[in-house]
């Protein structure tokens, strides 16, 4: 069996896997980490191995704790992976978008399909039917564009994320929900159309915690997986254990 560890920019989610089949996943609250590994290796002895995929808010003595129960592998740049990264800087290529493109590539084998991650960062990942990884894009996500009007202004409120009741605002608040909403739906669909007119048969698939809130938004076509990112990160260990 395999934990898998996806500690993002906001939260650290937690995965067990048997083979490919999913048993459990969890988003562990802040500073509990290390005990809810211990209740998951409680619950799944079996558990062999780990990968953990950090952007930067694991600390380095929670991974020596998860060493303690079982062998670990830390993704990275030089990580074997199953298809061809033409990236022009490996080694600053995010490990989330490394393991969102492996699972692309088991997911939809030899056919051109675009990831679009929609987290706090919204990002884009290309691979061609020939199994090469040729890049994509990162743009602000939803949360981040909020923030962004109030600390960069004076006097705009920060808001959280809600449905804008019209495409014209009529108050500040109204006119803010909907330049973020549908600025962010139509880059999407923007960059979506033009990818679909460079690659034939293109398939998109929307990941990410504002998947859900997004993909009834959108015009395209889509296929909506949540639990994504995790799947390629087992299919990472997988590779990487041989």
């Amino acid at each position: 069996m395999n934990l898998i560890i996806d500690a993002g920019n906001t939260s650290v989610k937690l995965a067990v896997f048997d083979k490919e089949k999913l048993f459990f996943d969890e988003i562990v609250k802040e500073g509990r980490f290390t005990a809810t590994v211990k209740e998951i290796f409680n619950q799944y002895p079996h558990i062999s191995w780990a990968i953990v995929s950090s952007v930067g808010i694991l600390k380095k003595t929670e991974l020596i704790v998860l060493a303690v129960f079982c062998q670990v592998h830390v993704l990275g740049h030089r990580s074997k992976v199953p298809f061809k990264n033409s990236y022009a800087t490996p080694q600053t290529l995010g490990v989330d978008r490394l393991a969102l493109v492996a699972a692309a590539f088991y997911h939809n084998p030899k056919r051109n399909t675009l990831v679009v991650d929609a987290g706090s960062c919204i990002t884009y990942d290309m691979i061609n039917s020939s199994g090469e990884y040729v890049g994509g894009a990162i743009s602000p996500g939803l949360a981040m564009r909020y923030k962004a009007l109030h600390n960069q202004t004076a006097k705009l409120p920060l808001l959280d994320v809600d449905e804008p009741l019209d495409l014209i605002g009529n108050s500040t608040k109204t006119s803010i929900h909907s330049g973020v909403v549908n600025g962010i739906v139509s880059e999407i669909d923007g960059i979506v159309d033009q990818y679909s007119s460079r690659f034939i048969d293109l398939t998109i698939i929307l990941t990410g915690g504002d998947a859900q809130f997004l993909s009834k938004r959108l015009k395209n076509t889509i296929f909506a997986h949540s639990k994504f990112l995790l799947v390629g990160l087992n299919h990472l260990l997988e590779y990487n254990k041989r």
